[in-house]
């Protein structure tokens, strides 16, 4: 359990970090900069202690996958990107793919 706990990290400090991006106006802003250097190295932290328990090709869908959910939202909700009928069902098929690996997946752990 710990180690989906670890991912869940991972992944929030990801996307907080990407997020900071925009923000940080190609690293010539210090704090969002800040923002995303910590944010990365907290998520790569993070990833390692789940990669000791969880396979590496596993984690990293579920990662990726709610990784660029999460951005495209934020991306929407801060800074006003629009999402088309196209990027939502695609979206859509993303987190059906992380469901269907964690339910059906015998490479998961439960």
């Amino acid at each position: 359990m710990k180690s989906w706990i670890f991912l869940g990290v991972a992944i929030v400090a990801e996307v907080v970090a990407t997020s900071g991006l925009k923000a940080s106006e190609g690293f010539t802003r210090l704090w969002p900069s800040l923002l995303v250097i910590a944010g990365y190295a907290i998520a790569f932290y993070f990833l390692s202690l789940t990669l000791k328990e969880i396979p590496v090709g596993l984690a990293y869908a579920i990662w990726a996958g709610l990784g660029i959910v999460l951005v495209a939202f934020i991306g929407w909700l801060v800074y006003g990107q629009t999402l088309d009928a196209a990027s939502i069902i695609g979206m859509g098929l993303i987190i059906s793919g992380v469901v269907v690996i964690n339910v059906f997946s015998k490479t998961t752990l439960h």
